[in-house]
């Protein structure tokens, strides 16, 4: 009886499993290429102390906080400290601190919560250090679109200390345990970046740790929380 060649039947069954499986040849898919990298005798200088917005800063013009506690401090009085000092150091270039940010404090009133005008946001009290001592989150809106995020804490010399600051377009702002996290719209509407912050205890700062994208609830069609906001257009 004459036998097929092994290399005749191996390419049989291979050819019946292929079908089975669903393996098809994709054809040629081109050359891989490396990627180029642009402008790569060019650095840029290492930034200088004060040209660092996530730096750990003391507040300059604040009282020391009696029992370390947070909740008996005035935020606006806080914002309105930070931005002066701010605006002060990067002398209106916009390093630490958004121009405009100084004419939009002057909407504020003397009332404890600025007045209607006011664009610094409620203050939110949460421990993101761990410590059992809360800090305090707000944020001054520049104008219908972009903030100046502020995370500020108590020292355990009772000095008021900036421990994150941020400008963005705060999609949303989440904080759960030791984390804080900013959701900020990107290019792709169907998607929002999201950063997480965490507190290092050696920088004495909130750093950022992870940086992740996630879907936009309002073009997904994923229902949203009674707190959750749909992404920015």
């Amino acid at each position: 009886m004459h036998r097929a060649p092994a290399v005749i039947v191996l390419a049989a069954l291979l050819a019946g499993c292929a079908d089975v499986e669903g393996l098809k040849n994709e054809g040629n898919l081109g050359t891989v290429h490396a990627p180029q990298s642009l402008w790569k005798d060019i650095r840029p200088d290492p930034p200088e102390p004060d040209q660092k917005p996530g730096t750990a800063s003391v507040v300059p013009g604040l009282p020391k906080v009696a029992g370390l506690s947070m909740r008996g401090v005035n935020a606006l009085s806080v914002v309105r400290a930070d931005i002066t000092s701010a605006t002060e150091q990067d002398g209106g270039t916009g390093r630490l601190v958004d121009p405009r940010a100084v004419q939009r404090l002057a909407l504020c009133t003397q009332a404890v919560d600025g007045g209607p005008d006011c664009p610094v946001r409620p203050a939110v009290l949460h421990d993101l250090t761990g410590n059992g001592r809360e800090e305090l989150i707000t944020a001054l809106d520049l104008d219908g679109r972009l903030s100046e995020l502020r995370v500020y804490t108590v020292q355990d010399d009772g000095r008021v200390a900036r421990i994150l600051s941020r400008r963005a377009v705060l999609e949303g702002v989440e904080v759960a345990a030791e984390h804080l996290a900013v959701r900020e719209p990107t290019s792709n509407p169907a998607y929002v970046a999201v950063s997480d912050y965490v507190w290092d205890p050696k920088a004495r700062t909130m750093n950022l740790t992870q940086l992740t994208l996630d879907d936009c609830p309002s073009l997904t069609g994923v229902p949203l929380s009674p707190d959750a906001q749909r992404c920015t257009r």
